[in-house]
């Protein structure tokens, strides 16, 4: 379960990055997404859109002459990208800047001709109204994003005070995998990054009225073929909900069964979004769709709240199915609004054997391998998690949602950052700098996020303890999910890795190598799975994904070797060493100081709160003082991005 970024109710991060599927190269082409797949990672999607534009723009420059060092189209890239990124887009964004800045001064500056310096003039004059747009539009996305996470995570400690992680919560996980599968399949995430390249094609060629009934044909083909696809889920669902599920039985499967036929209505919703959402796109607005899975969470916590007293206390779990179908309906309301800035219009003069329909259908093909794997991961964990307690698949999903925390402010900020430069590094030939850009980014993302697993890892019960243990949530439930957490932090690392090095091979425009590669983690993880869930329980499931991790980080790194010509792997494992050793000594002082203040405190949540926070935060000047004393390089690199802030 290589995960991605953002937050979701089932969480998923861009394990299979889409941003580089071959699609006719337009420079307002605008798909999403990466991964992560949720409804309230819809910020996160719009990031891949700004991902496949920054790209598409790099390709372009290779074929035009190269704006002078400093100049808007490097930055402009550089800060659309960064844009989407959320709270780490502020730090991280900057450090792609001076990598390139470096790379260009080893180039030896500009070296065009006068008469290609003279063409790029224009656009050069045009650059600050198009850096104070992008600087809007990097704040805008900036809080919109942070927003949503905070409502997310309000989400989940509201559903946690009411449900814990009983059998009621576990049902309802699987409950709404399922569902969540299929949209992956044929919905909003396949569907995006196939129909926007083609539709914004049309526009550019002036094709409007083509491009507007290719349009208005998705969205009659996916309301009919979705819809068909709910009614047989719903209609069969005593049938297929338990095969995800073996486990399960009596109340909680009955229960699993009729929370799947109230969710799945959704799959029709997230069909139409998605296209309502690729014709925004194409028109450069994001920002409905940016602010709409703020307003999805908080739909949930109202409906969720409001209607909890009014079912059996055997029933109250209706509440949250409930809620996830009315804030699914509010976050398509909210980007179909939004149509009425474009030009779009609706028509009812389909067409089902337009060309143009089937070129989107053969474009989803690789998107939807690509996603299905990621989200059969997810099943998994559930698949196993049933045969362990009704209690362990909500403790595993429950888990993940704190383990995304720092995987989604930092791995796949620093992957996403750099996937624009690594494709324009790839496109130019110049393999060179595409190694040691690469090779950065896996020494950045070994310096942030192996001191988070020490951390993870001495202090996973406190944590939980603080965010989910109220109300239903009891001390025993506090310890299975922290269970979950402590092996999930293995992975933090590698799944980091894995996220950059699949956005390298996308770069590289092999997209089906990091596919095979997700292939076998599906299998590998479906076997570990088996082996260890019998002795190991919850462990062992959560281990087997991070076994699966390592080994497709471990498969990339050899193919990618032979394709670059090495990726710096000596001075990669001489920081990870420095690194390692400054964790160790981080999880010393936290647990330590932790342990003190917990003695002193006591277990309420203002005395765990000061605890953790204060171990926290002096483990973590310990380990900074010790990168300096070791002289870690990227430590500089973030120091110096921090102090122009």
């Amino acid at each position: 379960m290589c995960a991605l970024s953002g937050e979701s109710l089932h969480g998923r991060s861009p394990t299979i990055p889409i941003g580089t599927l071959k699609a006719p190269r337009d420079p307002h082409t605008n798909p999403e997404r990466s991964p992560d797949l949720d409804s309230f990672e819809a910020a996160a999607a719009a990031a891949e859109a700004a991902i496949r534009d920054a790209r598409l723009r790099a390709e372009r420059a290779v074929e035009r002459p190269r704006a002078p060092k400093g100049a808007a189209p490097t930055l402009t890239d550089i800060g659309e990208i960064g844009g989407e990124g959320g709270v780490s887009s502020v730090l991280i964004g900057p450090l792609v800047a001076e990598t390139e800045a470096e790379l260009e001064g080893a180039r030896g500056g500009d070296s065009r001709p006068d008469q290609a310096k003279g063409e790029t003039t224009e656009q050069t004059a045009k650059a600050p109204a198009k850096a104070g747009k992008l600087a809007r539009s990097t704040a805008f996305f900036s809080i919109a994003t942070a927003a949503s996470r905070i409502a997310g995570l309000g989400r989940e400690v509201v559903a946690a005070s009411y449900f814990g992680i009983s059998g009621p919560m576990s049902a309802f996980t699987v409950a709404f995998q399922v569902p969540n599968l299929i949209r992956a399949l044929f919905a909003d995430a396949a569907l995006q990054p196939a129909f926007v390249p083609i539709f914004t094609e049309q526009i550019e060629q002036g094709k409007v009225k083509e491009a507007f009934r290719m349009a208005s044909t998705m969205l009659l083909l996916v309301t009919m073929v979705l819809g068909a696809i709910t009614a047989f889920f719903i209609l069969f669902a005593g049938l297929i909900m338990p095969l995800f599920a073996p486990g399960f039985s009596g109340e909680t499967e009955s229960l699993m069964i009729v929370l799947s036929q109230i969710i799945f209505p959704i799959l029709v919703l997230l069909g139409i979004t998605g296209v309502v959402v690729g014709i925004l796109n194409s028109y450069d607005r994001f920002g409905a769709f940016a602010i709409s899975p703020l307003f999805w969470n908080l739909t949930i916590i109202t409906v969720v709240v409001a209607t909890v007293p009014l079912f059996s206390e055997d029933k109250q779990i209706y509440a949250y199915a409930i809620g996830v179908v009315a804030g699914t309906v509010v976050q398509l309301l909210i980007p179909t609004w939004d149509l009425r800035h474009t030009p779009f219009r609706f028509s009812f003069k389909v067409d089902f054997k337009d060309p143009n329909v089937r070129r989107v259908l053969l474009l989803m093909i690789p998107v939807t391998l690509s996603l299905g794997l990621i989200n059969f991961n997810l099943l998994i964990n559930s698949f196993f998690g049933s045969l362990v307690s009704d209690q362990a698949p909500a403790a595993i999903d429950k888990a993940f949602r704190i383990y995304q925390l720092p995987q989604g402010i930092f791995s796949v900020a620093i992957a996403t950052v750099l996937f624009p430069t690594l494709a324009r590094f790839a496109n130019r030939g110049e393999y060179d700098n595409l190694r040691e850009t690469l090779a950065k980014g896996m020494r950045q993302i070994v310096f942030i996020l192996l001191p988070a697993t020490a951390a993870i890892l001495v202090l996973s019960e406190p944590m939980i303890r603080i965010v989910f243990e109220r109300g239903e949530f009891g001390p025993e439930q506090t310890t299975l999910v922290a269970t979950a957490l402590f092996w999930f932090a293995f992975s933090l690392p590698t799944n980091g890795m894995f996220l950059l090095l699949s956005r390298t091979f996308f770069g590289l425009q092999q997209p089906w190598i990091p596919t095979a590669i997700a292939g076998a983690n599906l299998a590998v993880t479906a076997i570990a799975s088996f082996l260890l869930y019998k002795p190991f329980g919850v462990a062992g499931i959560v281990a087997a994904t991070a076994i699966a991790t390592a080994v497709s980080v471990i498969a990339q790194v050899v193919i990618l070797r032979s394709r670059l010509g090495g990726i710096e792997a000596t001075r990669f494992i001489w920081t990870t060493a420095r690194v390692t050793v400054g964790s160790v000594l981080l999880a010393g002082v936290s647990y330590e100081s932790w342990n003190l203040l917990d003695q002193a405190l006591g277990r309420g949540l203002l005395g765990q709160t000061v605890s953790v926070s204060v171990a926290l935060g002096l483990g973590g000047i310990a380990y900074l003082a010790c990168s300096r004393l070791l002289r870690i390089p990227e430590l500089d690199q973030i120091l110096s991005v921090a102090r122009r802030r």
